[in-house]
């Protein structure tokens, strides 16, 4: 092996989470910085966290509700006209 090409290795560097859980492991890098770990991540902790920092879940449920609400279609269109005339025709009576 080459010596000079090889990275220093570091027994304890330190890797700290954003919920603030400290490990101790051997890396390459002396300290380092991660978002999510063991103890905070939803696949270990059952718990759904969803990180938006974007609003894009809340833009997503706003327009899924109006897709619901939205009233369109050959039948809903064709009962309007139909109230509609209905409507025109007992003001004219």
């Amino acid at each position: 092996m080459k010596k000079a090409i090889h990275p220093e290795f570091y027994d304890d560097a330190k890797i700290t989470c954003a919920c603030g859980t400290v490990y101790e492991v051997g890396s390459t890098e002396q300290e380092i910085d991660v978002e999510l770990c063991a103890a905070c991540h939803p696949f270990y902790t059952g718990e759904q966290k969803i990180i938006d920092t974007a609003r894009r879940v809340e833009k997503y449920k706003a327009r899924s509700a109006l897709k619901t609400t939205k009233t369109t279609g050959k039948k809903v269109k064709r009962e309007k006209r139909a109230t509609q005339k209905t409507a025109k025709r007992a003001k004219e009576a």
